[in-house]
């Protein structure tokens, strides 16, 4: 960088994305043509004459980069198997609070089973987890605090 390079990851990712951007935008069509045609991608015309160029730019990108496919492989690629889950972890996502596995009721029990199975037969029991996250301020967090 100090030589006036640009690190790797601009040369190749960001600066591609910024040329199409930048094509899209001022409406450079043989640029575009050129960009469409060199990634093999299939635009409909009424896309690309839309009045709103970020209509022909969603277009392009839904197409090169789609956000579901790498989202969905990051998570297959990254999260841990359900599988390799460990019984003393499967007791603290099913209590609530300070209740303990052992107060909860007995039926709520014998999903313990069923969870570390991970089964996908037809008479397993379907569990749901549903979880909400806020965002917390980085101090406020239980290793950050001052003892």
């Amino acid at each position: 960088q100090s030589k006036g390079k640009k690190p790797l990851f601009v040369q190749l990712v960001l600066d591609n994305i910024w040329s199409l951007y930048e094509s899209v935008m001022k409406r450079d069509k043989e640029k575009i043509e050129k960009i469409v045609t060199s990634l093999g991608l299939k635009i409909s015309a009424r896309e690309s004459r839309h009045a709103d160029p970020k209509v022909h730019l969603n277009a392009i990108c839904s197409q090169w980069l789609p956000i579901s496919e790498a989202v969905l492989s990051m998570v297959c690629n990254k999260l841990p198997s359900p599988l390799d889950i460990t019984a003393e972890r499967v007791e603290k996502l099913m209590c609530v609070g300070a209740k303990t596995f052992d107060s909860l009721p007995p039926e709520t029990q014998e999903l313990k089973s069923a969870f570390l199975k991970c089964s996908s037969e037809g008479t397993a029991p379907v569990i749901v987890f549903v979880s909400k996250m806020f965002p917390v301020d980085a101090k406020a967090l239980p290793h950050n605090k001052p003892r």
